[in-house]
């Protein structure tokens, strides 16, 4: 049986009390809320942390509100929620699926949208047990000094594995810190760094609150897709999302974000394809111009060239969802 590590859990009851926390202990301390990832690792050693301050019970991090604008959602929001709130379903449909696809309906249960941004890289070097990395060596995220991924590497290159991030940027959402200097706003696409042992630019001290999302203006077309083994609890071996901004018959821009790369999501702008009209060219041409510029390392699970061939797939069949085109029967690239 795997036991946790010894630890102070904090449970304030005011967002000032949090902040207060955060400030003291930093850097020794992590925010805990659905703890769904986070008390995995501390069992498997992955985390070593002396002080947890909760969230889960702080009113400003929960709920999701709808202006004229935009949509916010606190930080605090379950998953499930998350996925079955009927504004979130009508206005921003891909987030709603991927949460939906998160795991399994217990873990959706308790897990919540700012566990989700935050979660930890993933790595076949790293999700072991301690006993098992030791044996290793360690690595570049666990008390050694060799990436096994990327020999010589400088750099750990473990996987973003979280599903509501390709959406979240891909409608351009703007994240929501708190700390005791004040209040810091960034999107989503500028939280992640190239630096799997600590890639979210999130620091110790600040409290993700909330994110704000921009009503998607009309022409415009999200939907994510995911690949992994199992139809539940897998992680993501390919997730992506597609944003396509037409005037009605043509591309007039957009983005692809293809995460469970690397650290950090891949985001892949449309713009120089503006005119193209919406048919399967544009899907062929999208899923080719992903095969050129994404490549999966094998840092996680499965071979990695098949995970390559994966994401064109997925992209394309994403296109054609948008497009109102049928999908087609897998077939690999040539």
């Amino acid at each position: 049986m795997l036991r946790l590590p010894p630890f102070v859990l904090h449970q304030p009851a005011t967002l000032a009390e949090a902040i207060a926390l955060l400030a003291q202990h930093a850097p020794d301390v992590r925010v805990i809320s659905g703890g769904t990832d986070l008390v995995p690792n501390l069992k498997l050693g992955q985390t070593k942390v002396g002080h947890l301050v909760s969230a889960r019970f702080l009113e400003e991090l929960h709920g999701i509100t709808r202006t004229a604008t935009h949509l916010r959602i606190g930080a605090a929001t379950g998953l499930h929620a998350l996925a079955q709130d009927e504004d979130v379903r009508e206005v921003l449909p891909a987030l709603a699926y991927a949460a939906s696809r998160i795991a399994s309906p217990q873990i959706r249960n308790m897990g919540t949208l700012g566990g989700n941004i935050s979660l930890d890289t993933r790595c076949r070097y790293i999700n072991q047990t301690e006993l098992w990395r030791e044996a290793l060596g360690g690595c570049l995220k666990s008390h050694g000094t060799e990436c096994h991924v990327v020999p010589g590497g400088q750099g750990c290159v473990a996987a973003l594995s979280a599903d509501t991030v390709p959406p979240l940027i891909a409608y351009g959402a703007i994240a929501e810190m708190v700390s005791d200097t004040g209040v810091r706003r960034a999107p989503v696409a500028d939280l992640f760094q190239q630096d799997g042992t600590w890639h979210v630019r999130i620091a110790r001290e600040e409290l993700l609150v909330a994110v704000e999302i921009p009503i998607p203006a009309p022409g415009t077309r999200v939907a994510y897709r995911k690949w992994s083994v199992r139809q539940s609890i897998d992680f993501p071996l390919v997730s992506l999302a597609v944003r396509l901004d037409t005037d009605g018959a043509a591309l007039v821009g957009g983005s692809i974000v293809v995460s469970a790369l690397g650290p950090r999501p891949r985001v892949l702008t449309l713009e120089r394809l503006a005119g193209r009209p919406l048919d399967e060219a544009l899907a062929q041409a999208l899923g080719q111009m992903a095969y050129d510029r994404a490549r999966p390392l094998p840092n996680i699970p499965y071979d990695a060239e098949y995970r390559r061939e994966r994401m064109v797939i997925e992209i394309r069949r994403a296109v054609r969802v948008l497009i109102g085109l049928p999908e087609k029967p897998l077939m690999l690239q040539t």
